[in-house]
């Protein structure tokens, strides 16, 4: 029996089956323990003082108290605070970014997956870089400044060669005023070797998907292929890391396996890596299986309810504070909106889930890997951010300024974050206003950037960002940046 151990890098010592059955015992008995709720919500609760806010977070164990707490008042006041601690660290800024499928070139059998081998009648494509650059192009055109870039595990198709040309290729698009300033790389675990080979192309967050952290639904799940191989695709992030990568982006796919489990193993998955290496995981999704062509979700029966969904959201924020939360278009807008409020700071927009779905009038839906739920255009969605009292931030200024991993942290938890990703923030929101915004877009945008430079602490630092603003609009200059 693995006996557990958070700074190992043995899969099933940090990920540990046994320490999970007993935090879910110890969750089950306390969910109605009111006098250790309270505490673990006191605890979780951002404090003020003379450096900026704190927050100590919380251990899986006490999270899994608060998902499996059944009192309502205790849930709306987890609500309170996962909003609290989002406010306090990301503002009311709201990251946006798209995906973009390279190749659904897939050899692993994934039976969640529409890419997965057997699947004979969906067709089969690889962009050459001629469509990659099409397709950035046309995203370039709608405003985005931040990819997501996916293929199937093919290693004859999808070599690691492959990805890096096309993020050359990426990198090297410059159309108008359109830039994509950051990738960021959800593909297949690799070797050390070739996540250093990442790295050096200038990549941004190296994004992997656990799936399932239960090892036996895991290997039942991925029953053919190399990701059958739950220790080497769940040790991934370690070689990452080793490699040189140090934004990493966690995530388990709700609904193959039974959400408690995953929860606790997701949030051991990040103790782990901070015990490791010394900082936690840049972001945390949370997808949902889909229907997708050849997929049916209701052929899995751990399937969560939007409530329950809310709060496994709120229960993370409230446990890892400083790492930024994603939600997709998988989701609709009312169960976005909701996610807004419980501590969600990055959602993708316009996006096609298609190999080369960019380029075309229509949304192809032979190719895609699951239903989009939310269609609208990415104006459409800025608008909506807005209608909200987020701020739309295309920002991509600390990968490039160098403050990635702990250095991001540091300013995270410093609360100069304020002086930095807010006025950035805004100056994005201003190059989309200008460039790319309907009329009625610009006009509400212009009037939250009015309202929002006087959130800026440092008065330097809001001169500066109004007197770049002011050139964004009198003139072509862009990219501006603290």
């Amino acid at each position: 029996m693995a006996i557990y151990n958070p700074a190992s890098l043995k899969a099933e010592e940090f990920i540990n089956h046994e320490e999970i059955e007993a935090t879910l015992a110890y969750a089950e008995a306390n969910k109605n323990n009111v006098e250790l709720i309270d505490r673990i919500l006191e605890k979780a609760r951002p404090v003020r003082n003379e450096k900026g806010c704190t927050c100590a977070g919380l251990t899986h164990r006490e999270a899994s108290v608060l998902l499996a707490c059944e009192i309502p008042e205790k849930i709306a006041r987890m609500y309170e605070i996962a909003e609290e601690i989002k406010l306090a660290f990301y503002g009311n800024r709201i990251v946006l970014f798209a995906p973009l499928y390279l190749s659904n070139y897939c050899v692993n059998g994934c039976v969640y997956c529409p890419y997965h081998a057997k699947n004979r009648h969906i067709p089969r494509k690889k962009l050459t870089q001629e469509e990659v650059r099409a397709e950035v192009i046309a995203l370039q055109d709608m405003g985005h400044k931040r990819l997501a870039i996916e293929a199937g595990e093919d290693p004859k198709n999808n070599p690691i060669e492959y990805i890096l040309e096309c993020i050359h290729t990426i990198y090297g698009v410059h159309h108008k005023n359109g830039d994509i300033r950051r990738v960021n790389v959800n593909i297949a675990a690799t070797t050390v070797e070739n996540y250093r080979k990442l790295k050096e192309a200038g990549i941004g967050t190296y994004i992997l998907f656990q799936e399932t952290y239960h090892k036996k639904s895991y290997e039942q799940l991925h029953p053919t292929g190399p990701k059958h191989d739950y220790d080497y695709h769940t040790e991934a992030m370690d070689r990452a890391m080793e490699g040189g990568i140090d934004d990493v982006g966690l995530g388990v796919l709700f609904g193959l396996e039974m959400y408690k489990y995953e929860f606790a193993g997701l949030l051991m998955h990040a103790e782990h890596l901070e015990a490791v290496h010394g900082v936690g995981p840049h972001t945390i999704s949370v997808p949902r299986v889909k229907r997708a062509d050849d997929i049916d979700p209701d052929m899995f029966d751990n399937g969560i309810d939007d409530e329950t969904f809310t709060k496994i959201a709120a229960c993370i924020r409230l446990a890892v504070p400083y790492t930024g939360m994603i939600i997709s278009t998988r989701e609709s807008e009312q169960v976005r909106q909701r996610m807004l409020q419980v501590g969600i700071s990055q959602v993708s927009g316009a996006s096609r889930t298609s190999v080369g779905g960019y380029t075309e009038k229509e949304r192809p839906t032979d190719t895609e890997q699951f239903d989009v739920s939310d269609q609208r255009t990415l104006d459409e969605v800025v608008s909506w951010l807005m209608d909200s009292g987020h701020i739309p931030s295309f920002c991509t200024a600390c990968y490039r300024a160098g403050r990635t991993g702990d250095r991001f942290m540091s300013l995270c938890k410093s609360g100069q974050i304020q002086n930095c990703c807010h006025p950035n923030a805004l100056m994005t929101l201003a190059e989309y206003l200008e460039d790319y915004a309907s009329p009625e877009t610009k006009e509400k945008g212009y009037a939250m950037i009015a309202r929002e430079l006087d959130n800026i602490p440092s008065e330097n630092v809001r001169r500066v960002a109004e007197e770049n603003i002011q050139a964004i609009r009198s003139s072509n200059r862009r990219d501006f940046r603290f």
